[in-house]
């Protein structure tokens, strides 16, 4: 042991830069070190109160606050279901599979498609909402009751487009009125969920449309291969290319985001 420390020591002697590094690495430690103590004692605590709680307006004004988070949280949800995202993304989907390409296009790029073209379809009703409620609340013309009315208007002229009669008097029934004098009677909580089934049926009869020439191409290649006797070559193997080749060549997806777009007219 004694003739390693020798040695050691031996080497420090001879080496001047290598004394300098450790040196210089011992000062780096005990200084990080010093900086992570001090940091630690003095970083401030993270503390959330809620003040003005002993006054009935004060209890309010905390619970507003609170509902106001909570509808922030839900309202992407909220929107997408009062617009035509939800029968873009259902089509696309459909599309997807009929055309057999397992994940491409990603999930990703088909909510980013419909995101897109939900707003192009929805840029009418988003221009009545910002010049009936929007602005006008902004300049402190209406207030904000107001300019929920004023804002919901058009939305539900929208959606009562896009209802099924069927849906509309299905759920009229379930909540107890079955006959109103005027749209204007009918709740949102009844037109909502009418327009989301009415959009559901929708998407699913486009994609059963969608779904036959390929479905069409797909008994062809089969039937092909069994009377070739080719039983152990996948059909898909043949049938994918045939229908990408198919897809491109009629303008597939210009051909889809037109009918997307012509059915909310």
């Amino acid at each position: 042991m004694t003739n390693i420390f020798k040695r050691i020591r031996h080497v420090f002697q001879k080496h001047k830069a290598l004394r300098f590094a450790c040196a210089a690495a011992m000062f780096c430690v005990i200084f990080s070190s010093g900086l992570a103590v001090s940091a630690a004692s003095s970083d401030p605590g993270i503390s959330l109160t809620l003040n003005g709680l002993t006054t009935p307006a004060g209890t309010a004004n905390t619970l507003q606050i609170l509902l106001l988070l909570t509808l922030i949280s839900l309202a992407p949800s909220i929107l997408i279901m009062m617009t035509s995202f939800t029968r873009i993304i259902i089509l696309l989907s459909f599309l997807r599979n009929a055309l057999g390409t397992q994940q491409t296009p990603p999930n990703q790029v088909l909510v980013g498609i419909a995101l897109f073209l939900s707003l192009f379809i929805m840029q009418p009703v988003i221009t009545q909402i910002n010049n009936t409620a929007y602005q006008p609340l902004v300049n402190g013309k209406i207030t904000t009751e107001q300019a929920e009315v004023n804002a919901m208007k058009p939305l539900r002229q929208f959606m009562f487009r896009q209802t099924e009669n069927a849906s509309m008097k299905t759920f009229l029934t379930m909540a107890g009125t079955p006959t109103v004098k005027s749209l204007d009677n009918i709740p949102n909580s009844v037109l909502i969920p009418a327009f989301v089934i009415s959009e559901l049926k929708r998407a699913f009869m486009m994609g059963f449309l969608i779904y036959l020439p390929f479905l069409v191409i797909d008994i062809i290649v089969a039937s092909t291969l069994m009377s070739m006797g080719m039983m152990m070559l996948p059909p898909t193997m043949i049938s994918l290319p045939l229908k990408l080749a198919l897809f491109v060549l009629v303008d597939g997806w210009g051909l889809t985001v037109q009918s997307l777009v012509h059915s909310f007219r």
